[in-house]
């Protein structure tokens, strides 16, 4: 059973940080690009960053600069670390696991930034 569970979300204040974590089971980690998407309230799920097998990264332009992702294929976990966080990074953050074909989503968690 292919399992993303993603965790480290919460309330923070406009200019802060978290880090995001996904641990993942059930695939073979290192084979898979991992990525990192977000949806706020009446909005479409939208891709925040990407790494691949090699560890290459590509971000979307909005958080650019801020946020950071990375993987450990020892752990099979994918990290975001984000900063100086805005209220319109509001929203709930997937961990998305790909292959041609394939992907795996974990179940979300919850960044709130506001005073």
């Amino acid at each position: 059973q292919v399992q993303l569970v993603e965790s480290g979300g919460g309330l923070v204040q406009p200019g802060g940080s978290l880090r995001l974590s996904c641990v993942v089971s059930g695939i073979t980690f290192r084979r898979y690009a991992m990525g990192w998407y977000r949806q706020a309230p009446g909005k479409q799920r939208e891709l925040v960053a990407t790494i691949g097998t090699l560890g290459s990264t590509d971000y979307a332009h909005f958080v650019k600069g801020r946020f950071t992702i990375s993987r450990d294929n020892a752990k099979n976990t994918v990290y975001l670390q984000t900063n100086s966080l805005r209220p319109e990074d509001t929203a709930v953050y997937y961990c998305n696991a790909a292959q041609p074909n394939v992907n795996y989503w974990g179940q979300g968690t919850q960044v709130t930034v506001s005073s």
